[in-house]
């Protein structure tokens, strides 16, 4: 019987057709697959060889890891101002066994399981760095944070984590589990000055690491994630919250139980009193290591070994307090406050150098020991009349005015839509009539400012604020030209600075240089100038601010014995809660604010008010009398386009011409003898003519 031969067909021949191309397909990819792996295990490993080049060499003993010298600022002149990051080491032993099991509960619970990489949270960061454009997840060991001591760069950047891993991976091999965690609790940073446990233990609580109790032992666990936000001299309770996130912790590790987490998280340790030395002493230097802080991050300026060239010239900083301390010791005797009294105002000063920017001297309050508060950049204060210059530069700018426009002292009404009527009032609660624009800011005069900002609308004002540097939120109303918007010292300094230089803008900075332990240069702090009002529209308003000086509510200045070329405007808020003066020479603006922090009065023995002349301007002036010393004097710098003229007061007519005494009585008789009194000098630009009403 024969074989039956069965014939697939068209359909099974193509059937079969396909199934051999899908076979060699995939031989295709399986040969390929392989080459591709080939490729990119050659290429890890050629990777790998070559960062690996570049890694650090352990020291050894591995204790010698935090070895790395300290952090140093610098004053101007190349004086040490502070040493950041001091350590003082000690051994496993001599650390309580309750600190080492919250240190690892929080930081590494896997610490003794892993070999340096906790593989499941890098994982987890390595698709968060590859798959979330512009960030760098963290998923550091204990052993990771410790290498990160070895390296000089701290960018977050994927090939320094992956250098960190290759590290930790060497420190693991070469040294025991103990090793490593006692080389670390003594580098961690734990804020206020205290690098190290054992300079943690007796910073917080007065007592050595060993002697920790479990309640102050977590608490201490819990600050180096964020030592500044969790400073207990600072924010307790926050402190404590964060210890009961440690608490947790280990109990979740089975280190204590719920129980004793709960008893523990009920304490309230208390912290060490006598703790002068844990803080720098300085406002200047609590702001400026909060700004490289905000800019490095902590593990970079308390042990990167960095050096930081600050702004601050150390005589005027020593002249700054000292005029502070003096000021307000004269202010509590004005006002009749004898050392019994627990709550005395408080003053704050910032001097500018305004060809730069850079910030030459600081003071945050009458002393810092009793209050590290700095009100000079974290308190924000109604500036008063003190935001006038603002005003009148928008005037200028904006409107056809200049100084000898007239205005009438007068009680005006402004309408506010959907509001009350506005109904300012001047600070002495009489009007004075007619009168130019430079003596209306000379005396402070609130309804003609009031007018004024009616016309040019409150917008324009915030709008040349913000221009001159006043960062601090402004209301768009039309209150904000008397300074009812609460701002810095530091704004003012700045604002006023800007006018000084005739419209050209610095940033304030605290800091020129910042290097790293290898003295590479990580930041340099180029001065550029920056143009943002007209030359001849600022001087008009800085001599109209010399009028304030020479004549005005600034003119205990000159009484004080201050006699070289200088502006500024005072400023008293509404029932004398705030008293300032802000005020230049053509080299250095220096803003003064005095008040309590919580609002409240200032009023002398006999109930008078304290204004800014008598409240800031002593202060301003002892400062300036010996910053300036040695200094040439110079005065402010006239634009080509302006010219001076001398014109009436009232009228702001040529003195004795014969168009101002027809603007008085309307006759042609001569004009008459020009009465000095009644006179003042005016800077006018090109094209602006005097003796015109509004």
């Amino acid at each position: 019987m024969g074989c039956l031969a069965i014939d697939p067909g068209a359909e099974g021949r193509r059937l079969m057709r396909l199934f051999s191309w899908l076979l060699s397909l995939v031989r295709l990819l399986f040969y390929t697959g392989l080459l591709a792996l080939g490729i990119m295990l050659a290429a890890g490993c050629l990777m790998v060889f070559h960062i690996s080049q570049d890694l650090p060499k352990l020291p050894s003993p591995l204790s010698r890891i935090i070895e790395t010298p300290q952090s140093l600022i610098y004053a101007a002149d190349g004086q040490v101002l502070i040493a950041l990051g001091e350590k003082t080491s000690v051994s496993l032993d001599m650390v309580s066994a309750d600190f080492l099991n919250a240190i690892v509960a929080t930081e590494d619970h896997r610490f003794f399981e892993h070999h340096g990489v906790n593989k499941l949270r890098t994982f987890k960061a390595l698709y968060i760095t590859l798959f979330k454009p512009g960030r760098i997840q963290g998923a550091s060991t204990i052993t990771q944070q410790l290498a990160k001591n070895l390296f000089f760069s701290f960018e977050k950047t994927w090939q320094r984590k992956f250098k960190e891993m290759l590290v930790a991976f060497q420190i693991e091999q070469a040294n025991t589990k103990e090793q490593i965690l006692e080389a670390y609790i003594n580098q961690i940073h734990f804020g206020a000055g205290a690098q190290g446990i054992e300079k943690a233990a007796r910073m917080y609580f007065d007592k050595s690491a060993q002697d920790l109790t479990l309640a102050e032992a977590a608490l201490l666990a819990g600050l180096p994630k964020a030592p500044t936000q969790y400073n207990p001299f600072r924010y307790y309770d926050k402190a404590l919250a964060r210890r009961r996130v440690v608490l947790n912790r280990m109990a979740a590790a089975g280190f204590i139980t719920a129980d004793e987490a709960a008893k523990t998280d009920a304490i309230r340790p208390e912290l060490h009193d006598g703790r002068k030395d844990a803080r720098t002493g300085s406002y200047f230097l609590d702001a400026l290591i909060q700004e490289l802080v905000k800019i490095y991050g902590e593990d970079v300026v308390y042990h990167g070994g960095i050096k930081v060239y600050s702004t601050m010239d150390s005589k005027l900083q020593a002249d700054a307090r000292t005029a502070v301390a003096e000021g307000m010791a004269r202010l509590d005797e004005l006002m009749g406050l004898d050392n019994g009294v627990t709550e005395k105002p408080q003053a704050a000063l910032v001097a500018i150098d305004t060809a730069s920017g850079a910030v030459k001297a600081m003071v945050g309050g009458r002393d810092y020991y009793t209050s590290e508060f700095n009100r000079a950049v974290n308190s924000k204060r109604q500036a008063g009349s003190g935001f006038k210059p603002f005003l009148y530069y928008a005037a200028f700018r904006n409107r056809k005015l200049h100084p000898a426009t007239v205005f009438q002292d007068r009680p005006v009404a402004i309408p506010i839509k959907g509001a009350p009527d506005w109904y300012p009032q001047n600070f002495e609660k009489t009007f004075r009539g007619p009168m130019i624009l430079k003596q209306a800011l000379i005396q402070s005069v609130n309804t003609i400012a009031a007018q004024v900002v009616a016309d040019v609308g409150p917008a324009a004002v915030v709008d040349v604020a913000r221009i001159c540097g006043v960062k601090s939120p402004l209301e768009p109303v039309y209150s904000v030209a008397l300074g009812t918007s609460g701002v810095s010292v530091m704004d003012m300094a700045a604002g006023f600075s800007t006018l000084a230089s005739l419209g050209i803008y610095h940033d304030p900075f605290l800091f020129w240089r910042v290097e790293d332990a290898r003295g590479r240069v990580l930041f340099e702090h180029i001065v550029k100038d920056r143009r943002v009002l007209d030359a001849a529209t600022a001087f008009q308003v800085v001599d109209m601010m010399e009028g304030v000086v020479d004549a005005g509510s600034g003119q205990g200045v000159r009484r004080l014995g201050f006699k070289r070329p200088a502006a500024g405007k005072t400023g008293t808020t509404d029932n004398y809660n705030d008293a300032w003066f802000t005020g230049f020479t053509p080299s250095l603006c220096v803003s003064v604010w005095t008040g309590y922090d919580k609002k409240k009065k200032l009023g002398d023995k006999n109930r008078r008010g304290i204004t800014g002349g008598r409240g800031a301007v002593p202060i301003w002036t002892d400062f300036m009398i010996q910053a300036m010393k040695g200094e040439p004097e110079r005065d402010f710098l006239i634009p080509p386009d302006i010219r001076y003229e001398i014109v009436e007061k009232t009228t702001g007519c040529l003195a004795g011409s014969r168009q101002n005494q027809n603007m008085v009585d309307g006759t042609d008789a001569p004009p008459p003898v020009p009465d000095p009194s009644g006179t003042i000098r005016v800077a006018l630009k090109k094209g602006q003519d005097p003796c015109r009403g509004y």
